[in-house]
């Protein structure tokens, strides 16, 4: 069968042969990091992660698997509504054959735009619709996925570098009162970075940085 034949079949809601159903539920494993990267909370944590550990000055601390293991992790616990609303609505009626894999698609992927559309700012929303010359759909149900993906993922960067910049701040104060303390007793051959990254860690600790950033993450998805 031709991919234009599947694609016929699902949407006339023809049932798929088991080793179809294999094939695609092969290819949905193999899109499975994309989704996850993209459409999910993933891109704005791993952002402001990267971000908080530049502006620790500490590139290699924590290093990039524990950021990375934290990010995804973050995303699990913010994406389990998601995935239970899911399960709910298309895995089980699909698996009591209640629905074909057509209506069962329709169904999954409802949740997650729902989800993609309440992080996603109106005015990216409109950048993708007057590239395709169309006009504003009447109710978020009638937006397509492929508009909903790059206006998603265009407002997650936006929103991530928003928080990064907030990150960053304090750090950068820091910077600066480190750099004018040597510069006022003459050690300009001193590199601010060995007075900085130290102060930065204590500041850091201190506040209890790490409860205050994944705790502000934890609230903008709400």
């Amino acid at each position: 069968m031709k991919p234009t034949d599947l694609a016929a079949a699902l949407a006339n809601g023809v049932g798929l042969s088991p080793p179809l159903r294999i094939l695609a539920l092969l290819t949905l494993l193999s899109l499975l990091p994309a989704i996850v990267l993209t459409m999910t909370s993933f891109v704005r944590t791993i952002v402001v992660l990267s971000m908080l550990r530049q502006g620790l000055g500490a590139p290699q601390t924590p290093p990039t698997q524990v950021i990375v293991g934290l990010a995804l992790f973050i995303t699990a616990f913010t994406m389990t509504p998601i995935a239970r609303e899911i399960q709910t609505v298309a895995i089980e009626p699909y698996i009591a054959a209640k629905m074909d894999e057509s209506q069962a698609i329709d169904a999954g992927v409802a949740p997650l735009r729902a989800f993609m559309l309440r992080q996603t700012r109106q005015a990216d929303l409109r950048l993708f619709y007057d590239a395709t010359h169309t006009a504003l759909p009447a109710t978020p149900e009638d937006v397509p996925m492929r508009i909903a993906m790059p206006a998603f993922v265009v407002s997650e960067l936006t929103t991530a570098f928003q928080m990064g910049v907030m990150v960053l701040l304090p750090f950068l104060v820091v910077d600066l009162a480190v750099a004018s303390l040597l510069m006022s007793m003459g050690m300009v051959f001193v590199s601010p970075t060995t007075l900085a990254l130290p102060m930065k860690l204590l500041l850091f600790v201190l506040a209890d940085g790490w409860n205050l950033v994944v705790g502000s993450l934890l609230q903008s998805f709400r």
